[in-house]
């Protein structure tokens, strides 16, 4: 099977970290393509981000239809434009975020995410509400660590982040950890070492997910919500992303 791993920004390193901790634990048979956004931010921290990295993420998923993916990880905690991207795919799509709040609620019964800027915040909640997950979400929590500079040699973001960890564990009574950046991926093993609580990235939890949906052979649903967008003609600058007529 093939899964093509997105991430939004423009930052190739970073998927360059993803595509190592993805094809670590993809099973015998599974090939990761990993792209990076073509345009756009270098990283995501806002509304503003997402909204115009979406076209470059959707993109990325109309490509995939035509090189045959049979399914896809956006590889963002805002998991953005996902529900856009499964109305273009007919393998399943999964968002890192969603993934990883549905594992760690099977795995401890509370989780906290941590994850990077303050601003942010509010963005995964909203992602736990409409995951349906809130009742099992006891905090996120902050480390005013910015996105680029989770992998920059001599930085302390690493410390920064198990010390947000151990909080979470001992202040809101969580009993596992989401980290709430794809940027994070990298370093999840060593932070539950230190921490000594399970701790889940959503990167390699969503490489999984995907996985077990196609060995299913299930495709996303195309009666209602996910249908094929309305075919019509764009304007302006849009034109290229025009929808063309269903497969």
């Amino acid at each position: 099977m093939r899964i093509k791993l997105i991430n939004p920004n423009t930052t190739e390193r970073m998927t360059l970290a993803m595509d190592r901790c993805a094809r670590e634990v993809a099973s015998t048979g599974t090939q990761i393509i990993s792209v990076s956004a073509s345009m756009g931010p270098p990283s995501i921290e806002g509304y503003y981000d997402e909204a115009l990295a979406s076209l470059a993420l959707l993109q990325e998923i109309e490509k995939g239809e035509k090189e045959g993916m049979d399914g896809y990880v956006i590889a963002c905690f805002g998991d953005p434009a996902l529900y856009a991207a499964r109305e273009l795919s007919r393998g399943p799509v999964i968002g890192i975020a969603e993934a990883a709040m549905h594992a760690a609620s099977v795995i401890a019964p509370s989780f906290s995410v941590v994850t990077t800027l303050k601003r942010t915040c509010t963005m995964s909640w909203h992602l736990a509400e409409r995951y349906g997950m809130k009742r099992f979400c006891k905090n996120v929590r902050a480390t005013d660590v910015a996105v680029l500079d989770l992998d920059i040699p001599g930085s302390r973001a690493r410390s920064i982040i198990i010390e947000e960890c151990r909080k979470a564990l001992a202040e809101d009574d969580a009993e596992s950890i989401v980290l709430g950046c794809a940027g994070m991926a990298e370093f999840c093993h060593e932070i539950e070492d230190a921490i000594g609580a399970p701790v889940i990235e959503g990167v390699t939890t969503a490489v999984k997910w995907a996985e077990a949906l196609i060995a299913l052979k299930l495709r996303t649903s195309k009666r209602g919500d996910y249908a094929r967008p309305l075919a019509k003609q764009y304007d302006g600058a849009l034109a290229p992303y025009s929808p063309g007529k269903p497969r």
